[in-house]
């Protein structure tokens, strides 16, 4: 039952326990983490393009995309809210920060070159189809399955050598209390939207599960649900990075943990220059420590739910 839980958690653990010092082999992996999600995500457009009545089910795919999104925004917005009026952080003035996004749409270039790779993926797979037939979308997901356990492998050791201890982390009351309230708020939304999405209970708290990791939420849900749901998990989880682009400059000041929750798992890479933009550096511990908790329960949520109607 829980063997895929065991699969997907090892390469975790394992690369998480490798120490890396040397800054050059730091860098390597950054690097390899972006190439591992370019891939992934090429390959799940590929897979994408195997889908019978392909423009049919794209437009399916979109609409539940956006009901799901918009019912866990909904949620992740006032629990977020209701957790900023009870906890006293507010956010500085930041000196201006290197290497920074200078507007809004500096800091979403590259989710939305995500979108472009995934297009391209569909591209790719609508004009080899024909040549290749099912062999093509058979070994695309087979890859993508294999990329992804590169990815988590790398992740790990991005973690354990992000320079801060669990002990650090499990202290961290607010960012915790962040992390936690995201991660409950998603949940009970993904509870209200199964039916509508036509999913089981759990498959409903399975595509609520990724937090904004969408390369992980794009594969796991797509090897149980098929690639019509790990598009739908996949732009789900994207647009909740484009929109916290937007949110955080908006409301930072005004209600600092929303601002710093909202962007879920991407709190402690993508969306973290942001926050320590227009927050400051105070923000910056609570920010990686909640993002740091949101990916580590996202994999095992995610395939636990999913074990659940195995």
């Amino acid at each position: 039952m829980f063997s895929g839980l065991i699969i997907v958690l090892l390469p975790l653990v394992l690369g998480y326990l490798v120490p890396v010092r040397q800054p050059h082999w730091q860098a390597f992996i950054n690097h390899a983490v972006n190439g591992s999600v370019y891939v992934i995500l090429l390959l799940m457009g590929v897979s994408l393009a195997g889908l019978e009545n392909l423009s049919s089910q794209l437009s399916r795919l979109g609409g539940n995309a956006l009901l799901l999104f918009s019912i866990t925004t909904a949620f992740n917005l006032a629990a977020l809210w209701w957790l900023s009026q009870r906890m006293a952080l507010k956010a500085g003035i930041s000196p201006v920060v290197k290497d920074a996004p200078t507007s809004k749409l500096a800091a979403m270039q590259g989710s939305l070159l995500l979108v472009i790779v995934v297009a391209f993926g569909v591209t790719l797979g609508v004009l080899l189809g024909p040549q290749l037939g099912e062999a093509l979308f058979d070994n695309a997901d087979r890859l993508a399955e294999w990329a992804l356990y590169a990815l988590l492998a790398l992740i790990g050791c991005q973690l354990r050598n992000s320079g801060m201890p669990l002990k650090q982390i499990l202290l961290n009351r607010m960012g915790l209390a962040i992390a936690l309230t995201l991660a409950a708020s998603s949940l009970l939304a993904g509870l209200l939207a199964a039916p509508l999405l036509a999913l089981e209970w759990n498959e409903g708290l399975a595509m609520a599960s990724g937090f904004g990791w969408y390369s992980l939420s794009a594969i796991l849900i797509g090897d149980h649900l098929g690639p019509l749901m790990g598009g739908v998990a996949f732009f789900n989880d994207l647009t909740r990075e484009l929109l916290a682009f937007i949110l955080i400059p908006l409301v930072i000041h005004r209600h600092t943990a929303l601002a710093i929750g909202y962007g879920g798992a991407t709190s402690m890479d993508f969306t973290l220059p942001v926050i320590q933009q227009h927050g400051g550096v105070a923000c910056v511990p609570i920010a990686v420590v909640s993002g740091f908790i949101l990916s580590l329960l996202s994999p095992p949520l995610i395939l636990f739910f999913l074990s659940l109607s195995a």
